[in-house]
């Protein structure tokens, strides 16, 4: 079939952003950077660093601003920093021990298969741990920091590491010939997320298989859809003329944990699951174009007419969203929350703001596309956890634009205000929140380099945006002041609402660092001079802040090609005289993303997920029968398996 010549693996449908589906003139923030730092951004290391604090802080005060709040007594990590390099095997810095705590596969419940990957079926699948966890979030149980919930994203699949026989498919080979009804079916149970009941015993982790609280969710799970869009006419389909109910949840990348203890799940790259071209005439053929559908990464449309647009041109619109899930109710139905936009979403951590109304942050991860904000209506209510469960249906969401000088709006995304009116296309605001990015682009937000997590510092009050790399920006964006042409990358901002009100129209921002090699002078990183040779990092993706107030890393894209080294997690001062240095902690096997660092309460324990170890760079190949590692079991005849894992210091005691 013509319209699925040229295919992509799973693991491309990041890199397909590449080509650029944002076809406004609005200005990229490399343009911005460039408007404001001018020949500034030749300075080096810390006298870099040093300048742009210093500016932002003049004219902060010279505005007449309350100042984002800064720790009084920042403490700085004392770990011996790792090599940087890539192998076979995970490494932790010394002193700590990285403990492998679940593995793609793994039983989660009393009476679940073991895993047997000769022999795997999507019953067993839908009863075992899934594959590529990203986000990890740790709910405690009773206030305790050992013994809780783990909930974990299931992101997506690797058919040629998964499966005996498939290898990577040719790229001509558009109709998935190797790929059968019952190796999808496999590949639907194995998406989605978990929640697992696990305690610290004599200090080691183990999962509780007879909780009550275990459950899978997968990519058949069926689901609300709540909020403004609920049951619009662009939400129906065949199987349901509601508009209100959906099956499964797809490519969950990062998420975030609400103060009332549930757990949201955001859907990322749901453009790859999806068969067929609409004709140009269609109702939806721009909208989909503007999320870059039509070429599949995976076989479910040539078994499930839901996934061919075709046969049900509707259904993508009810992907690309953010799902709130109880994890304490194991038969609850989980929400997608359509007020909180539909974009490809990279996370979605939030802070309860002064005033008791929740903010949550927000990330389109594709090249040129935004970051976006949503402040709820109601307020939270710490004494009524029921009262909390649909404060997400209610409220506004906001897309930035950052100015040349350092300062910064949220654009209010609102039915009949500005641009978004029915001459537009827009009838009302589930119209809005369906078209998400189109409703962005006629707002005039500023395009970013794939921004992914977001999280807010409580202490301080700064939120941190990790934008990945562009490695698509033109030398014809770039002037002198501006070096950043394809950004390889990365850098991370940050931003300061302004008066420490997280609901405010108004923040400053600044840039923290430019990932990449500092000794390359072409590249213009901005680390700390302290930043040794392994410290540095590029291609940030997801972060977390310790209850300390400290900023942790982890990578997607270092590599042997691009940096010579792996991805893994790097701890990165934000205060004081170390500002900007960065040291590297963790490193995962050659081929594997470090995703969803998050720190149990007390900072005794770290859980880390590693995802697709063992996949192949650009132009090396890499199978279920001949891995470039076996990581983590290290057996003949078992494949390599993604995992999560949990870090605790020997002897106990906070990781620093």
């Amino acid at each position: 079939m013509d319209e699925h010549k040229g295919r992509l693996r799973a693991s491309e449908l990041e890199d397909s952003g590449d080509v650029g589906v944002n076809p406004t003139q609005n200005l990229t923030m490399g343009e911005i950077i460039a408007t404001r730092f001018d020949r500034r951004d030749f300075l080096r290391g810390s006298l870099a660093v040093a300048a742009i604090s210093a500016t932002v802080g003049t004219r902060a005060l010279a505005a007449n601003e309350q100042p984002a709040k800064k720790a009084s007594n920042p403490i700085s990590f004392d770990f011996k920093e790792i090599e940087a390099g890539v192998d076979q095997t995970h490494h932790v810095a010394e002193g700590y021990d990285a403990q492998v705590l679940l593995r793609w596969g793994d039983p989660i419940f009393a009476d679940a298969p073991e895993f047997d990957p000769m022999n795997q079926t999507a019953e067993r699948q839908a009863r075992q741990f899934g594959y590529n966890t990203d986000f990890i979030g740790f709910i405690p149980l009773n206030g305790s920091a050992d013994h809780g919930l783990l909930v974990a994203n299931h992101e997506y699949t690797n058919e040629e590491l998964m499966f005996p026989g498939v290898g990577i498919q040719d790229a001509k080979d558009a109709n998935f010939s190797k790929m059968t009804k019952e190796l999808v079916d496999i590949e639907i149970a194995a998406h989605g997320g978990a929640v697992v009941e696990i305690r610290r015993v004599n200090g080691q982790w183990q999962v509780v298989k007879d909780s009550r609280y275990n459950r899978r969710i997968t990519a058949a799970t069926p689901m609300d859809i709540t909020g403004p869009a609920a049951g619009h006419d662009r939400m129906k389909t065949s199987a349901d003329a509601t508009g209100r109910k959906v099956n499964g949840m797809i490519n969950n990348c990062a998420g975030g944990v609400t103060p009332w203890g549930t757990w949201l799940s955001c859907e990322e790259n749901f453009n790859g699951y999806f068969w067929g071209k609409l004709g140009d005439d269609h109702a939806e053929a721009k909208n989909y174009k503007r999320y870059g559908l039509g070429t599949p990464a995976y076989a479910w449309g040539k078994y499930y007419d839901r996934f061919d647009l075709t046969k049900e041109p509707n259904e993508a619109n009810r992907f690309g969203w953010v799902v709130e899930i109880d994890p304490f109710d194991p038969t609850f139905v989980p929400k997608k929350r359509t007020a909180l936009g539909r974009t490809k979403h990279e996370g979605a951590a939030g802070i309860t703001n002064s005033d008791g109304r929740y903010v949550v942050y927000l990330g389109d991860d594709e090249r040129f596309d935004y970051v976006y904000k949503f402040v709820t209506a109601g307020k939270v209510d710490p004494q009524n956890r029921a009262a909390n469960l649909g404060l997400l249906d209610e409220g506004t969401l906001y897309v930035a634009k950052y100015n040349p000088d350092g300062t910064g709006t949220w654009l209010p995304m609102v039915h009949g205000q500005g641009a978004l009116t029915e001459a537009n296309g827009f009838k009302n605001q589930a119209d809005v929140l369906i078209e998400t990015r189109r409703a962005a682009d006629l707002l005039g937000a500023t395009k970013m380099d794939r921004p992914e997590d977001i999280e807010a510092n409580p202490q301080t009050n700064r939120v941190y945006v990790m934008l990945t790399n562009n490695t698509r920006r033109k030398e014809d964006q770039v002037d002198a002041a501006n070096p950043r042409a394809n950004n390889a990358f990365g850098h991370i901002v940050e931003m300061m609402p302004e008066g420490g009100n997280h609901a405010a129209a108004a923040f400053t921002w600044e840039v923290l660092v430019k990932c990449g090699d500092p000794s390359v002078a072409s590249v213009g990183a901005t680390f700390s001079s302290e930043t040794t040779k392994n410290g540095w990092f590029g291609m940030p993706d997801n972060c977390a802040i310790d209850s300390q107030g400290r900023l942790w890393i982890s990578t997607d894209g270092n590599n042997a090609k691009a940096t010579g080294r792996a991805d893994g997690l790097w701890a990165l001062e934000t205060e004081g005289e170390k500002r900007g240095t960065s040291k590297h902690f963790f490193r995962v096997p050659v081929g594997g993303e470090l995703c969803g660092p998050f720190f149990t309460p007390n900072d005794e324990s770290l859980f880390l997920a590693v995802q697709h170890p063992g996949e192949a760079e650009e132009g090396a190949t890499s199978t279920f029968e001949n891995p470039i590692t076996r990581w983590p079991d290290f057996k003949d005849g078992m494949p390599t398996r993604p995992s999560v894992l949990v870090v605790t210091k020997q002897g106990g005691g906070k990781i620093a």
